[in-house]
Parts: structure tokens; sequence; C-alpha cells
């Protein structure tokens, strides 16, 4: 079984940028390629204030956080940060035809041994293994944001990946110090994301219905499983542009209009709400509604409630 001793991720947006740090926080060295500089430089920063805060909260020493940028190196080309692979992570936007430009790229510069990965959440990674001549060693490598939280990582196969590779990709994500989850056949939404994904639907759905609240189904979800988020809250958090191209692949691939995001979600996206990212989604940040202390308390009014005070002539 191949060892993997070099890594390259391929994107350093949100997830990119993180799991480049929990590789190179676990001694394995990680190149990493974006295209867009500003991204880059961004990446860069969210990295810093990252290890900082693990610093912080005593999670790292001083000369471990050195030492952990130590083998972060930024590639100035896809072909220069892949050379050395023994396992490429592509971390792009969740459409079909960019990802398979990339994984044409991926297979023609990184070396012939290398194992190749999608991180992504709802692509089935047959639907870009033909873009390469190794078939037989690719996969969905899965993590979860916020990676520092959520230390799991979904590993499937394609059509025709190796026992070989998939035993490779489990032991990875036990030396990064992640519980790797074997997907042992192919699905859409792997594990996790099979489950989130009914949830998701179906709160949309009741918001879009106008059945409820956005900020009234957080709280019935906050409270009745007992999580600081509700899945408004968390679709802010992954990104409201993120979500929507997720309901467009499983649309794709169903054939049924119903699984289209729903205008609660495009009409956002339109305005140029995006979630967390950029402090304007279901919610509005730094400062959102429901991290506010009094969001579950029985004195908080919700719009349906009618007001105690007097109405104003």
């Amino acid at each position: 079984m191949k060892r993997i001793e070099q890594v390259t991720v391929i994107g350093a947006g949100t997830m990119g940028r993180q799991i480049a740090v929990q590789i190179a926080r676990s001694g394995i060295p990680v190149s990493i390629y974006e295209s867009n500089a500003e991204a880059a430089l961004w990446a860069g920063i969210h990295q810093r204030d990252e290890v900082a805060a693990q610093v912080e909260a005593g999670e790292l020493t001083r000369d471990e956080a050195d030492a952990l940028f130590g083998r972060i190196a930024w590639g100035v080309s896809l072909g220069i940060a892949v050379q050395n692979a023994d396992l490429v992570i592509e971390v792009v936007p969740e459409r079909i035809d960019l990802k398979r430009t990339v994984w044409t790229q991926m297979d023609e510069y990184a070396p012939d041994t290398a194992i190749l990965a999608t991180n992504s959440s709802s692509v089935r990674v047959s639907l870009l293994e033909d873009a390469t001549g190794r078939p037989d060693r690719v996969a969905n490598l899965h993590f979860f944001h916020p990676l520092r939280d959520r230390l799991m990582v979904e590993v499937g196969p394609g059509t025709q990946t190796s026992n070989e590779t998939m035993d490779a990709l489990m032991t990875f994500g036990r030396r990064i110090g992640l519980l790797p989850l074997r997907v042992q056949r192919e699905s859409t939404g792997f594990i996790i994301n099979r489950v989130w994904r009914a949830i998701k639907k179906e709160s949309l759905r009741v918001a879009e219905d106008g059945v409820a609240s956005v900020e009234d189904i957080d709280r019935a979800f906050m409270i009745f499983f007992d999580v600081p988020k509700g899945p408004f809250a968390t679709m802010d958090e992954i990104g409201l542009d993120v979500i929507a191209d997720i309901e467009r692949n499983y649309a794709a691939e169903s054939g049924d209009p119903r699984d289209l995001p729903p205008p609660i979600l495009t009409d956002l996206i339109e305005k140029g709400a995006l979630g967390k990212k950029n402090n304007r989604g279901f919610y509005t940040y730094p400062d959102p509604a429901y991290a506010a202390p009094d969001f579950l308390t029985p004195a908080t009014q919700t719009d349906n409630e009618p007001s105690d005070e007097p109405e104003k002539e």
C-alpha cells in the first residue's frame, strides 16, 4: 500500500485552506494551488488566524505553529504544485465542467502513481474518473467545515477505485487526525450529506411555503436536537452559493425540478447575499440573531406574536 508523504490541495477557498492546515499540522508537507491571486491572499490570512486560534486554545505551541507553516508551500502553477504529489485533493466549486477541466490537468501533471481525490460533497467521483487515465486511483475524500470541530472525513470509491487506493486513503485520514468513514459504494451525498440534504431541503420548503419563519425553524431545530445552530444558520456557514450548486447537482441527477434550489435561496444569492463569508445571508453577520443570548428564551418575541406595546399614533 502506497504511503502518502506529499499532498497537494487545488483550491484555497473555505475548505481548501483548512484541509491544508490539517495536513501540515500532522507533519505531512502540503502544496496549495489557487488560480485567483486575491483568494490566495485571503486564504493565507485565514490560515494564520486559524492557527493563531489553535495556539491560543492550547492545541498547538508557537513552535509547532511555526513548523506547521514551514510545511505549507504555495504553487505558482498547477503543474508545479502537483509534480511531486502522492495525493492531489481537488477543492474547487461544485460545477462538474470546472472539476473535469481541473482533473484533466491534475492527471496530466501529477505522477502516475498519485491518487486523485475530490472534496466534493455532491459530485460522485465516477463523473470525473474518465477525465483521467487512472480510474483505479481516484476517490471522493470529503472533509467537513469547520474542520477543526468536525474531525472526520468520508472516503468514497468510484466505479473502478481499487481497494489499495481506499486503504491508503483510510490510513491517510487517521494519520492527519481524522476519523475516516468508509463509504462502501457510490452514493450521491455519501453518508452525512444524504441526511443533511433531507433536512435542508425540507427546511427551505417549510420557509418557502410560509409555514414558519427562518428564525423559528432554526429555533425549533436547535431546541429539539440540542445543537448550537439550525439549518439556515448552517447553510449560511457553508455558503448559499455552494448550497445552490449542490442542489442543482441533485436536480441534474434526478431530473426532478422539485430538487432545484427554491426562490427563498436563489433570491438571496441574486442580491449578493452568500452567507457568513460576505456577512449577509439568512442572517446578518458578524452578530447573527441566532447567536443572541435570548434567541431561544421563552421571552423572545417572534414576528408572528402580538406585541404588548401600545400602537403609536
